[in-house]
């Protein structure tokens, strides 16, 4: 389970309008290539190509935008990659 500071609550509230957003997953010491490559796949539905690739723009370059659409479509997702340990925000 996923725990947010109240900073993050209040982003989210000020946020949920229907501007397109961004999902940014950014890199960490922590998580392996295959987990962070499992999560996208299976939360973002990536396919197993799109994923790797968003996995070295993350290590590389410390961040990527994962995904694009409106605040209610990329929150789901922005939790679930929380869930599996992975820093992740919606700009």
């Amino acid at each position: 389970m996923s725990t947010f500071t109240k900073e993050e609550v209040l982003q989210d509230v000020l946020e949920d309008n229907d501007d397109p957003k961004n999902l940014i997953v950014f890199n960490d010491d922590f998580n392996t290539f295959e987990h962070v490559i499992d999560t996208l796949i299976k939360v973002c539905k990536h396919d197993p190509s799109q994923a790797e690739q968003c996995t070295y723009i993350i290590h590389y370059k410390g961040k990527c935008a994962v995904k694009n659409g409106s605040f209610r479509e990329l929150r789901p997702m922005r939790e679930g990659i929380s869930s599996a340990g992975i820093k992740a925000t919606i700009k």
